[in-house]
């Protein structure tokens, strides 16, 4: 293996940063770049993503890696992660149509229930093998309007999206897709009866992509912005976060357990083949995609979320009055 130098830019649903690495044999040096809020907006409609921000951010982050990088040097790669089950719906011309929807947003609210008279709940979950959380993407996208959902030729989850502004190519990240509802977890391919029984448009979603599959080269108005050359490539890694957090679990063999804490915590084992029992099912485990074809079985459960929601409101308003 030789040495090469990369960036990552890892979003989070309350921050992100832009790393740069620095990989050899036995050798992986990390420095931060570029550390930056993700601040959602509340509009009229609801509750959305500052994707703008978020995008510019990146830029910026790879400005600075770029600068970072020793005389002669340029990063060789960039990917990108985030997390999952967010959205931007594209026009025929790739033009984006709104600012994508926060997750916690309550237009899903009690859609789950709905969605389950047209797809029982068990069929689902042997299909997608995935627990019930009323914002993941296929009940979302069952609440977009008739007019919106009929103008959109493309959907791009969020590392896609600021894939596709780097890039110009529009293509999903397997791990990243399985956590739609519309991924078959057995075969990794898109579930096209699920598509056809909640009505939406087969060819929503972009081909499929690996990590590890080389997206492209950045465009010639992001290298003009960045100061990256044209050696410089977008590769798609596990652009879900955890997917990308687990398969650097520094486990000594494949039996391990992990514990993956930010805005949500997962707590679970990494299989070769999901685990779709009744069982499981009742207890609301599920089975995402992980790196190399693997199968992240875990629970989601409460992270920090709690905290980051109490330090914004106190930086509002103020610490409370008894708070030690």
């Amino acid at each position: 293996m030789t040495s090469a130098t990369v960036a990552a830019a890892d979003l989070g649903a309350s921050s992100g940063r832009v790393m740069l690495a620095r990989v050899g044999p036995g050798r992986l040096d990390l420095t931060e770049v570029h550390r930056f809020a993700n601040v959602p907006v509340r509009l009229p409609g609801g509750l959305h993503w500052d994707v703008l921000r978020l995008y510019r951010d990146v830029l910026d982050g790879l400005r600075r890696a770029g600068r970072a990088c020793a005389d002669g040097e340029t990063p060789a790669s960039v990917g990108i992660d985030s997390w999952a089950i967010d959205y931007g719906l594209l026009d025929a011309d790739g033009a984006l149509l709104g600012n994508p929807f926060h997750y916690r947003d309550t237009r899903t609210d009690g859609v789950a229930a709905t969605v389950h008279q047209r797809v029982g709940e068990r069929d689902l979950y042997d299909v997608n093998g995935l627990q019930v959380l009323p914002f993941t993407t296929l009940y979302q996208l069952t609440t977009e309007p008739p007019a919106r959902l009929g103008a959109a030729a493309h959907a791009l989850l969020i590392p896609d999206l600021l894939t596709y502004w780097l890039t110009g190519d529009r293509g999903t990240e397997v791990t990243n897709a399985s956590t739609t509802g519309l991924l078959d977890v057995r075969t990794g391919d898109w579930a096209t009866t699920v598509f056809a029984r909640l009505g939406l448009p087969p060819g929503l979603f972009g081909p499929l992509r690996r990590p590890g599959d080389v997206v492209g080269p950045l465009l010639p108005d992001v290298r003009d912005d960045t100061g990256l050359t044209a050696g410089t490539v977008v590769t798609a890694v596990g652009s879900h976060d955890t997917a990308s957090a687990v398969v650097g679990v520094p486990a000594a063999d494949e039996n391990f357990a992990y514990i993956s804490c930010g805005t949500w915590s997962l707590v679970g084992v990494e299989l070769d083949a999901p685990v779709l029992a009744d069982a499981g099912r009742a207890a609301n485990f599920t089975n995402e995609g992980g790196v190399d074809g693997t199968v992240r079985h875990l629970r989601n459960v409460m992270g920090l979320w709690l905290l980051s929601e109490s330090i914004a409101t106190w930086n509002r308003h103020g610490p409370p009055a008894d708070l030690p």
